[in-house]
């Protein structure tokens, strides 16, 4: 399928896994969450860039998708915060962007099809070079990209400030930066770690617990952190967003799998089976954990805590017997819906437990 449009962004090629995203509004945090590296994203809201970017609501410290698609591109923009256009943000990162072409066509196509390769040109128009370009690159399944977007060094997010309650230690599979926010608002100093690190180093009496964050690619391709958290189970408590669920998942025995166009975007329900209350909401995955090879796991015991309503995947699990749980879902949302934000005090209440 080919489209023409117009040129926005840095001029060029750029190639990757084409996804749509339903949020309304948040592109500039779409646009740097590191859970999008390798992918081209179609905004499936028509009118971006009317509110320009600012230097607060980034994910990450780049841009991390690899282009942009959006029906209307609004060069004018108008927020007491902005301090640049979105062509002049694009531009600075290097990232190629394309506009007026019909976005719903492409997203019905998605999801007749699936998510699958595509690649925006400003200098190529020869179908079989392009489709060329296309056949190089790798498919999102076997890539580990996690190693794309890891801290190098650990930090400290929250340096100089006082008060916490507890020390917790942040494996970087892509971290979001709202995350790191939560976190801190909730009570917890955290040492961000590189997604290689030690479990040893994690381990140290110096943490009270661990977090597995999101990021980018198959989870089943990104072995050493799925051995590095075999050997963290059952040591500290453990809580886990997107990947860092889909991670624990493998490394206790469980599968993951593709799904056929991924959830990306605002407004998705969520069934929590605890209180049976609907939650609302943000998503960014294109895989998931397999419901039939739970029950493979001898142990430790799990019980699915939360429900995709869309498609009845799971977003949310529970071990208790070695004090951790997961979610798939993005509590941290911003912007977003808040109603999943109560998961972070769990982890503070986990790991008070632990202690006990």
């Amino acid at each position: 399928m080919f489209f023409e449009g117009k040129s926005f962004g840095c001029r060029g090629e750029a190639a990757g896994e084409v996804v749509f995203n339903t949020s309304m509004a948040g592109y500039q945090e779409i646009l740097t969450d590191p859970s999008y590296c390798g992918q081209i994203v179609t905004m499936t809201y028509p009118q971006i860039g009317n509110y320009g970017v600012n230097d607060e609501d980034v994910e990450s410290g780049k841009v991390q998708v690899k282009g942009f698609i959006v029906r209307e591109y609004m060069d004018h923009y108008s927020n007491w915060l902005a301090t640049k256009s979105l062509q002049q943000y694009l531009e600075e990162y290097g990232i190629v962007g394309i506009s007026d072409i019909d976005t719903r066509q492409l997203t019905r196509h998605i999801r007749e099809k699936g998510a699958m390769k595509g690649v925006i040109s400003t200098g190529i128009d020869d179908p079989v070079k392009l489709k060329d370009l296309l056949d190089s690159l790798p498919a999102m399944s076997g890539r580990n990209l996690v190693d794309l977007v890891t801290c190098s060094r650990p930090y400290i997010f929250n340096p100089g400030a006082g008060g916490y309650k507890y020390n917790i230690a942040a494996y970087d599979f892509g971290i979001k930066t709202n995350i790191l926010r939560c976190l801190d608002s909730t009570g917890f100093n955290i040492m961000v770690m590189p997604a290689d690190s030690s479990p040893e180093k994690l381990l140290s009496d110096e943490f009270d617990g661990i977090l597995l964050s999101n990021g980018p690619g198959d989870p089943s391709a990104v072995g050493y952190a799925i051995g590095n958290i075999k050997k963290i189970a059952g040591k500290k408590p453990v809580f886990g967003i997107c990947l860092g669920h889909q991670l624990l998942a493998l490394a206790l025995g469980a599968e993951t799998y593709k799904l056929k166009f991924g959830h990306h975007g605002a407004n998705h329900p969520v069934k929590n089976l605890e209180n049976n209350e609907v939650e609302v909401t943000t998503q960014n995955h294109g895989f998931s954990v397999d419901m039939e090879s739970l029950k493979a796991i001898s142990a430790p015991s799990y019980r699915v805590t939360h429900l995709n309503l869309n498609d009845g995947t799971i977003e949310g699990l529970q071990y208790p017997e070695i004090s951790a749980f997961t979610v798939q879902h993005h509590p941290e949302a911003g912007p977003g819906p808040h109603d999943s934000r109560y998961i972070f005090k769990h982890f503070a209440e986990l790991i008070d437990n632990f202690k006990k």
